[in-house]
């Protein structure tokens, strides 16, 4: 049995009342917004959408643990140690945007087995998209088999990135500058978006470089079944360093070479 027959029927259905519940609220005069400890944006809807999330899980027959950005779980810096398969999920990726009323949110999901993502879904209702990807199966974006781009020069290449502002320290808002001088055209973006253009070959480079599991978990699966790298600045195939550099492949080693 393939990753996408086991788990594409759960990820989906996540998906389905994940965007619902998201677009309920979506700008609307019903959202609340909160502050978690480190500063960062939460609301109803994201708790809504794991609280949905786990219980789907649990009745789906799957033997999987979940590590979620809201309701936490085991080993959350590093890969599950309990030898369990586990969904890793960001019930609204994007809050601030979300809470502002753009566009650029979604539920993010990966499903992590021994060590290792072997599935990914990214579902963004207000832009009306779904990205997927199984290991071994291909990166699709509804249902339209993806592929990166062909540009093998960083200086031909669009490149989006984080933002190079005051949570930074100057060393390494250097480094991420350094990446935006050299490219022929950048934005700062940051996010799971990015990821997907690179998988759509609609840019060749996306740089996040303070992330949490549940932010990554499914995005380097989807550019890498696309055809492209996605690992962090030391060119290590993990969701577990905070940094996750996307590319399709071709522009790869010179952009680590200009971070480094």
């Amino acid at each position: 049995m393939g990753y996408g027959e086991m788990y594409g029927a759960l990820l989906k259905a996540i998906a389905e009342e994940a965007d619902a519940i998201a677009m309920r609220y979506f700008r609307t005069g019903d959202l609340r917004i909160d502050r978690k400890g480190d500063g960062t944006a939460v609301t109803q809807a994201d708790r809504a959408v794991e609280e949905m999330a786990r219980a789907k899980v649990a009745v789906s027959g799957l033997a999987l643990d979940v590590l979620g950005e809201e309701m936490g779980g085991v080993s959350a810096n590093s890969a599950n140690s309990s030898g369990r398969a586990r969904m890793i999920i960001d019930p609204i990726d994007g809050t601030e945007e979300f809470s502002r009323g753009i566009p650029t949110f979604g539920t993010l999901m990966g499903i992590e087995s021994n060590g290792e993502i072997v599935a990914g879904f990214a579902s963004a209702p207000a832009l009306g998209t779904r990205w997927w990807a199984y290991r071994g199966e291909g990166a699709y974006r509804d249902g339209r088999r993806l592929r990166v781009s062909e540009v093998s020069s960083l200086s031909k290449a669009m490149v989006f990135t984080t933002g190079t502002g005051p949570s930074k320290n100057a060393e390494d808002q250097t480094r991420i500058r350094r990446l935006l001088d050299a490219a022929r055209n950048t934005r700062s973006f940051g996010g799971f978006w990015q990821h997907m253009l690179v998988a759509e070959g609609a840019i060749e480079a996306a740089l996040d470089w303070t992330s949490k599991p549940w932010d990554l978990a499914p995005l380097g699966i989807i550019v890498e079944e696309a055809g492209g790298r996605s690992t962090n600045l030391r060119g290590e195939r993990t969701i577990y360093s905070g940094q996750l550099l996307g590319t399709n492949g071709k522009i790869h080693d010179e952009v680590l070479k200009l971070l480094a």
